[in-house]
């Protein structure tokens, strides 16, 4: 709901003029947002970061359905390999959100500051709310992570990958949104 009521607010307030207290007059001071191209590679991590949670996600489900295989006298099987998916998820997602920071290195090195107009309050209020919330997701992540470290069970670990699955694939999406919004409706 906050990023819809961002939205509503981004939209509305690109064609409200603001009066200009030196002259008296009406004026636009909406001005037109450069993304960084830093912004483009950042969108491919975090989507290469979708899929790595989802192998993450199916490799506990399927270290789940081997245990009830395994609980049936007489069967066994061969160890698999394990690869840290849900560890390199963590390392895509912590690496999003430096890119984020250097986005806005870039976006305030180029004059673009929080303060310097409503339409880069927004840019800074969107994106940083988005990395606040993905903040949240890298968190859950790590709890994940502890949870398996510490021997928790399958079926538990299971859960709890697959509601953290759901919001970090939200987020990939919610971020397609907001760079799509910031890019194309002006």
């Amino acid at each position: 709901m906050i990023f819809v009521s961002l939205t509503s607010a981004y939209l509305v307030r690109q064609g409200l003029p603001t009066l200009d207290p030196r002259t008296d007059t009406l004026v636009h001071d909406w001005l037109p947002v450069h993304l960084p191209r830093l912004l483009l590679i950042n969108t491919v991590v975090l989507l290469i970061s979708s899929v790595t949670m989802e192998l993450a996600r199916r490799q506990v489900a399927r270290e789940a359905t081997l245990t009830q295989v395994t609980s049936i006298p007489g069967v066994s099987l061969g160890r698999e390999d394990k690869v840290p998916w849900l560890a390199l998820t963590v390392l895509l997602g912590l690496s999003f959100l430096t890119g984020q920071w250097m986005a806005w290195r870039e976006l305030a090195a180029s004059g673009f500051y929080v303060a310097t107009s409503p339409s880069s309050s927004f840019v800074y209020l969107l994106t940083g709310m988005h990395g606040l919330h993905l903040l949240g997701g890298v968190l859950a992540l790590l709890a994940a992570g502890a949870a398996s470290l510490l021997g928790r069970p399958v079926e538990s670990r299971n859960i709890v990958l697959d509601v953290t699955g759901l919001y970090w694939h939200f987020m990939a999406f919610l971020w397609i949104y907001i760079l799509c919004l910031l890019e194309f409706a002006r």
